[in-house]
């Protein structure tokens, strides 16, 4: 599974700052969760995610094979 965080904020012509500033985590967390290279989400900034963007836990993932 992926996240599609770059994607969306594509399709809504949002920037990644826009979202950093929405979400309030530390830019290292927030780094690594918009880069796929974080291994786990809290249920917290999932919700959040989904509230900012206005979207549902179905469109932020994606199924990808190496």
């Amino acid at each position: 599974m992926r996240l599609r965080i770059l994607e969306i904020l594509r399709e809504k012509n949002k920037t990644k700052y826009w979202l950093y500033i929405q979400l309030g985590l530390s830019y290292q967390n927030f780094n690594k969760m918009v880069n796929n290279q974080t291994k786990s989400i809290k249920f917290d900034n999932l919700k959040a995610l989904c509230d900012i963007l206005d979207c549902t836990p179905n469109d932020l993932f994606e199924d990808y094979h190496n």
